[in-house]
């Protein structure tokens, strides 16, 4: 059965129940809509856009974080939605033409900065838009152009609707959002949901635990000793209690106070040398944590990086330091005399190996923290003979991929050249990546929502399997457990919030109403 709809193409968009119901519902109220990645949040947008239009209103405006979302979400409307008028800007469509692409099209998808600049400096208003949506909605908190746009539509007293995967388990944070954005109801779906499970594909979660290779704990306990060096200073500096405070957060928060008093204890050599220590501090637990749960290639390059550093002019009283210390050298030469890399890369060859030799069509996606990791992994995946390897990173540095290069990969995978494709974090929010039949975790992610996004990968139209990599004895552990329990409180907290803000929202209608009878005597 399929949407029958005035401006929806035939035969184009399956009727599902829950998407008919959020769409009901957002047409009648701004709504934040949580629902499972894959399970349609770019169809559920079209149909309420395609309503405001048949309804009457001139205008459509909805807003993705980067280019690739925006054509994306661009491509899909004007597909299913032939007869309007759909256009796309980004940072890379020049001012003019913006004006001129806003004027003539009825559905406007768009970077938020564009919008937020070009209504800043006047060129155009958002009179005409009777819909605004905000896409990775989560992103609307602080100064994000979410934020900015939202300023200049509120006060139209139109339709906003936000859709996301993961708003995160913080409650302040997601009534941010909603306000931000003026939303005034969450509704969320999820695979559990009687009206979902139907269109659910099964994913597999398997988490593998690695012990580490003693070659790998060699290297750690030299940098552990490093550490315990530096830590012990600190602590007879009287800027720590005891070693077993040391952690990096607290550490974090020790260098924003001794930056605070550096600023007004100029001339303090104890206040000084703090910094100092406790910048080479944060220097080794980050080799440490290379270490454990990356492996030996993301650890020298990031010492390369320090030595590069070192040679510069502006380096830094600690990396000096530290590269300068008698164990720094045995750490050096431990790292050229091995050949151990860490365990996680053999166990990802096999696994995208047997993936591929059991279904050769299949697609697998590999995530990583690091793009050293990034890098280094696809090149040993480059090497089993079925495996065409592909790379999805960020725009950052010199070896950076712009977003039409990140297009272009993701343009591969969908359709098959490319098989295996590595990714930072850049692949893990809302991008159509294809349905992909295995996802792994080169290491777990402590944050809920970039799990749930990067779990979203897979299950689309098929069963899945997600394989989560965790090094034994590591952060791995600790971020698996906290990524899992903020999971949990998630959905909890998300129908509190929603009751709350129904009933600021009555509130706020029974003032307004008081008000109006108040002037009318």
């Amino acid at each position: 059965m399929h949407v029958n709809h005035p401006l929806i193409k035939e035969y184009t968009v399956e009727e599902r129940e829950y998407q008919t119901s959020l769409a009901r519902i957002c047409g009648k109220e701004s709504t934040l809509v949580v629902i499972p990645t894959g399970m349609g949040k770019t169809i559920v947008a079209l149909r309420v856009v395609a309503d405001s239009l048949h309804k009457g209103a001139s205008k459509a405006l909805i807003l993705a974080p980067t280019r690739p979302l925006v054509e994306q979400h661009r491509d899909v409307l004007q597909d299913k939605m032939p007869t309007v008028r759909v256009a796309s800007m980004t940072g890379e469509t020049a001012p003019e033409k913006r004006v001129t692409v806003w004027e003539g099209n009825t559905v406007i998808v768009s970077t938020p900065q564009v919008i937020a600049n070009d209504l800043d400096k006047g060129r155009y208003e958002l009179n005409d838009v009777g819909i605004l949506v905000y896409d990775e909605a989560h992103r609307g908190v602080g100064s994000y152009s979410y934020v900015r746009v939202a300023e200049h539509y509120h006060h139209l007293r139109r339709l906003s609707m936000g859709i996301t995967a993961s708003p995160g388990s913080d409650s302040k944070r997601i009534m941010e959002v909603c306000e931000n954005l003026r939303l005034f109801r969450i509704e969320v779906r999820t695979e559990e949901d009687p009206d979902v499970a139907p269109y659910v594909h099964n994913i597999e979660m398997k988490t593998l635990e690695l012990d580490l290779p003693e070659d790998l704990m060699d290297i750690i306990a030299v940098l552990r000793r490093l550490l315990d060096k530096y830590i012990d200073e600190l602590v007879q500096l009287r800027f720590l209690d005891d070693k077993s405070v040391a952690t990096a957060k607290r550490l974090l928060a020790l260098g924003k106070t001794l930056q605070a008093r550096a600023a007004h204890e100029k001339g303090s050599y104890t206040v000084f040398r703090a910094l100092t220590v406790q910048a080479i501090a944060m220097k080794i637990l980050h080799a440490i944590g290379l270490a454990e749960t990356q492996g030996t290639t993301s650890l020298s390059r990031f010492l390369d990086r320090l030595e590069d550093e070192k040679g510069q002019e502006k380096s830094s009283r600690a990396t000096r330091e530290l590269l300068a210390n008698q164990e720094y050298d045995r750490l050096r030469e431990m790292l050229v005399a091995t050949k151990t890399e860490h365990p996680k890369v053999s166990r990802v060859m096999t696994l995208v190996s047997r993936q591929l030799d059991s279904k050769p069509d299949s697609r697998v996606l590999v995530f990583t923290h690091y793009r050293d990791t990034c890098e280094m992994v696809a090149d040993r995946l480059a090497r089993i003979s079925t495996a065409r390897v592909g790379r999805l990173i960020g725009q950052a540095g010199h070896d950076g991929l712009k977003q039409k290069g990140q297009a272009d990969v993701l343009r591969q995978f969908r359709e098959g050249q490319v098989n295996v494709l590595v990714a930072t974090s850049v692949g893990e929010e809302g991008l159509d990546v294809a349905n992909t039949d295995m996802v792994l975790f080169y290491e777990p992610v402590p944050s809920e929502i970039r799990s749930i996004q990067r779990r979203g990968r897979t299950g689309r139209f098929s069963d899945g399997e997600v394989h989560i990599l965790i090094a034994k004895g590591t952060r791995d552990e600790v971020f698996q457990r906290s990524s899992l329990n903020k999971e949990r409180k998630m959905k909890r907290r998300l129908e509190d919030l929603d009751r709350e803000l129904r009933s600021r929202r009555q509130i706020e209608e029974s003032l307004r109403s008081q008000s109006s009878l108040a002037r009318f005597r």
